[in-house]
């Protein structure tokens, strides 16, 4: 529980304080199902995403927009969510980190982040496996200085960055070896 709330069954970590404005109609896509809300004007995407779609994979870190834990993906660019407010998402595709799995299997990414262990404490996973999938969507042979430069905007704190590195380099291959297999 979070001590933020006191403890209250009706307050959670992901609070938000509505501005008492008039809500807006927006539309997207996310994690391809066409979602439509009435959303206060001042939300960010992050916020809807919590706050709205319980959607909890996506991490608050700075909300600055100088630490990548909030990446997800609009429109196949990776994005900071606590910097783009929801009603700027209108029209747009998103993929969340809940949506690389397919049908409760882990996709390769998400695997080789496993294996690599590319992982410690988690906080970082979900924004560079979102970082990743946006770079390999648009390259899908990238070499070691392209994948540095398409997770620089994500923080670890634990691993080095060199797994990560490993775990994308390693998911590119395997991605190519897939298709040239079909």
């Amino acid at each position: 529980m979070c001590d933020n709330h006191n403890h209250n069954k009706e307050a959670n970590c992901f609070s938000y304080e509505d501005s008492g404005m008039p809500r807006v109609p927006m539309t997207c896509t996310v994690n391809g199902e066409k979602i439509r809300k009435m959303v206060e004007p001042t939300m960010t995407l992050l916020q809807l995403l919590h706050n709205e779609l319980k959607l909890f994979g996506t991490k608050e870190g700075c909300g600055e927009g100088e630490c990548g834990a909030c990446t997800i993906n609009m429109n196949g660019k990776a994005i900071n969510s606590c910097l783009v407010l929801a009603v700027e998402a209108e029209g747009t595709e998103i993929l969340t980190v809940e949506g690389l799995a397919k049908e409760g299997d882990l996709s390769t990414l998400q695997k080789e982040f496993i294996h690599h262990d590319a992982l410690q404490c988690g906080f970082c996973t979900p924004g560079m496996l979102m970082s990743a999938r946006a770079l390999l969507d648009k390259n899908p042979n990238p070499d070691v200085d392209e994948v540095k430069e398409a997770i620089a905007g994500n923080l670890c704190r634990c691993t080095g960055y060199f797994p990560i590195v490993d775990a994308i380099i390693a998911t590119a291959k395997k991605e190519r070896e897939e298709m040239d297999n079909e």
